[in-house]
């Protein structure tokens, strides 16, 4: 039987508790369908720099290199923002989106019908959402050099401190997530938005010039293009209008977590991340909350869903990635409920991380 290795990276906050869930949600799978497994667990971000001195130690590197997926939690913790910035933790996500070329961002805000009163619009503009968000994940302002702190040379406030960063976009960088972007349209609705800034920032002339171009590779889907803004607008006003978005690192960072709260909760909203081998990483979309870690309050469902991706994406297992999320519509229907998607209706129970983890398991068994 063959092996599928798992490195685990459960980082800071309330990332060992969902990692905790989604991990025991594999070892159902295990049982269940005869799949072997191997967990590789290491340490990332703060507790990394805590116990390693560093929030990518090599030894982590070394655990994910020999495995065939990253399952990640979250990193982060407020007593280490005054690092020096390389040492944060949160530099640990980024130094692996580097060090394993994860270039597209696969982020899905689907709402389930269970959760459209706690959408934070009318249950009429966000019934039946279901759209994909691809971000571009290895280029834009937060990779681009040069970048730092410094004396301003010029301008109205020259001799001053400033920091300075720097968009940047190649042509190459922009064609391979072009057509990871169409080849997912194609799969969906056939329609694909790009959102830009090409009325103002060269590096999204570049992006819109290239999505152009690529388009006619793919005469089956309509692409269309919006301006930043007005997609940040468009979400809210009319979000089934869209079907995929594909948008660079900066832009798709927030355009994602706005889309989060249209499905409830940004702990409902899972990820992944691809490299152009396949290789990918998993994780939930929103970060290590440390002010409610160890409470056992945390929604471990977005990670849950994070790893059904996996098996989906990264293992070929899209009938057992269907159960999983079959399970988790299941527990919802049954009316169990985190703090985050609680809205105090007559039919919801008001559970704990553990609580709601454990009863997407029963239901997977009983399918």
């Amino acid at each position: 039987m063959n092996i599928l290795n798992i490195a685990v990276l459960s980082g800071d906050g309330i990332g060992p508790e969902i990692i905790e869930q989604a991990v025991n949600v594999l070892q159902s799978v295990q049982e269940k369908y005869s799949i072997n497994f191997d967990f590789k667990f290491a340490d990332i971000g703060g507790v990394a720099y805590k116990n390693h001195g560093h929030p990518l130690p090599q030894t982590t590197i070394d655990i994910a290199q020999n495995a065939q997926a990253i399952l990640f939690g979250a990193v982060g913790d407020w007593k280490y923002d005054n690092l020096e910035r390389h040492l944060r933790p949160e530099q640990a996500i980024l130094g692996l989106r580097k060090h394993f070329e994860l270039f597209a961002n696969f982020r899905p805000a689907k709402l389930y019908s269970e959760l459209a009163h706690t959408s934070t619009l009318k249950p009429e503009i966000v019934e039946n959402l279901d759209i994909l968000i691809i971000r571009e994940l290895n280029g834009d302002v937060y990779f681009g050099q040069p970048r730092g702190m410094r004396i301003a040379p010029d301008g109205l406030f020259a001799g001053s401190e400033e920091g300075f960063d720097t968009m940047r976009y190649s042509k190459p960088e922009v064609e391979r997530i072009a057509h990871i972007a169409f080849q997912a349209a194609q799969k969906r609705n056939k329609k694909l938005c790009s959102v830009d800034k090409a009325n103002v920032l060269e590096t999204s002339q570049l992006w819109r010039n290239v999505m152009i171009e690529i388009s006619s590779q793919y005469p089956d889907v309509e692409l269309s293009h919006m301006y930043v803004d007005n997609a940040a607008m468009q979400l809210v006003k009319a979000p089934k209008a869209f079907d995929v978005i594909v948008t660079g690192n900066l832009f798709g960072d927030i355009l994602s977590d706005q889309a989060s709260m249209l499905c409830g909760s940004i702990g409902m909203l899972a990820s992944a991340s691809i490299n152009k081998n396949g290789f990918g990483l998993y994780e939930p979309s929103h970060g290590s909350a440390p002010d409610i870690a160890g409470k056992n309050i945390a929604n471990p469902l977005a990670t849950i869903l994070s790893a059904a991706m996996m098996l989906r994406f990264s293992f070929g297992l899209p009938h057992i990635a269907d159960d999983i999320e079959q399970a988790i519509q299941k527990t919802l229907e049954q009316g169990l409920r985190t703090s985050d998607i609680y809205s105090k209706l007559t039919n919801e129970k008001l559970v704990g991380t553990q609580e709601i983890g454990q009863r997407v398991i029963e239901n997977l068994y009983n399918l």
